[in-house]
């Protein structure tokens, strides 16, 4: 697949933001059935929302038109799965339940940082997380260490917070610089502290049926959570997911497997890629290239989860450059039943299912339920 890479993705076409409020509706549609879901905010009347019977009599093909309100447009194109909106309610359910925490046992989550180097991104990262604990009440804690720090240096540190009883997570934020040896630096994370679900006994655990990880790593997580919060059927489905990487690719893939799905990984040795994502239900897109995905490679009535972020170039843009994703988003919400967008759709569940994480581990420190 590295020959197949885009960066132009142009159509007028506008798939609908719909907000996510009763994503708990319908859990029994199947995949090619999504489209006969509506989503409503909790403020809006029951009254609105149609019966599924009565709905279904003015489906035409794969795609649904239904005016919600009167101020909502009335458009045939894909239902957009709105990350944010979903992080934004499981950051507000995590914050009451740090409240009802703490109030009957005086424990606040704690959740600490190490981050090396000077890099921008990661620095910025690392603000984001920082902001997202003070917002829902986990303590947070941070180590900077400049990028020419030693690795014993680095070990010290997870060893500290591994002792300390007031932090319940511990994330090192990567990439590291390349002296230090990414394996044995996360591998000191205590199992028991290990939020970010890297650590090979919770990976093997995840992988093994009958055996339950103490946490699954974040983004993969995150990606299911939308599925679930969206009432996609992820049983029975046909699912592939693109690129193979330990943070991404290959956790979700035993995630969906998790789920009784059928799974695929496409990967850069994999011959005619798109012959095996058109078979697909469900696809989850974690491989780093720009438009990557066309809309000719998606089954009609699929849904996809698209984890790429990706600059290209962008005159117009202030900063020369505008973020995409794996998917050519233009093209498959004309195919598609359901899309994440990029930004706005699989980034801001990663930090939510952190701070969720972190939550766990202190309940399950403080046996606490």
């Amino acid at each position: 697949m590295a020959s197949m890479i885009f960066s132009d993705c142009s159509s007028s076409t506008t798939a609908r933001l719909l907000p996510l409020r009763c994503h708990k509706l319908h859990r029994s549609c199947s995949v090619l059935s999504f489209s006969l879901r509506v989503f409503l905010p909790l403020t809006s009347s029951r009254s609105f929302l149609p019966s599924l019977s009565s709905f279904q009599a003015h489906v035409s093909s794969t795609f649904v038109s239904v005016s919600v309100t009167a101020k909502m447009a009335t458009e045939s194109s894909a239902i957009v799965i709105d990350g944010k909106s979903v992080a934004k309610q499981i950051r507000e359910e995590i914050a009451v339940e740090i409240a009802r925490m703490r109030e009957a046992t005086g424990i606040v989550p704690g959740l600490a940082v190490i981050l090396v180097g000077d890099r921008k991104d990661s620095a910025t990262y690392v603000r984001n997380k920082k902001k997202a604990c003070d917002a829902v009440g986990i303590n947070s804690f941070e180590v900077n260490l400049p990028g020419d720090t030693t690795e014993q240096e680095v070990l010290n540190s997870i060893t500290r917070f591994n002792e300390d009883p007031s932090v319940h997570g511990i994330l090192v934020q990567l990439p590291l610089p390349k002296h230090m040896n990414e394996e044995k630096i996360l591998n000191a994370v205590g199992i028991e502290k290990d939020v970010d679900g890297f650590h090979p006994l919770n990976i093997g655990r995840l992988a093994m049926r009958g055996r339950e990880p103490l946490f699954v790593p974040c983004t993969p997580k995150g990606c299911i959570e939308l599925l679930h919060r969206y009432g996609i059927q992820i049983k029975g489905k046909k699912a592939v997911v693109i690129g193979r990487s330990n943070i991404v690719g290959m956790p979700a893939a035993l995630l969906l497997q998790r789920e009784d799905a059928t799974v695929t990984i496409v990967h850069s040795r994999t011959n005619n890629p798109e012959d095996i994502i058109k078979e697909a239900d469900i696809i989850i897109s974690a491989v780093g290239q720009a438009n990557m995905v066309r809309g000719s490679w998606i089954k009609p009535g699929a849904v996809i989860i698209d984890v790429g972020i990706n600059p290209v170039e962008d005159p117009e843009s202030p900063r020369g450059y505008r973020l995409v994703g794996d998917v050519c988003y233009e093209e498959v919400v004309k195919v598609a039943s359901a899309v994440t967008p990029v930004p706005g759709g699989v980034g801001p569940m990663t930090i939510a299912m952190l701070l969720s994480n972190t939550l766990s581990s202190a309940k399950r420190m403080h046996n606490f339920n």
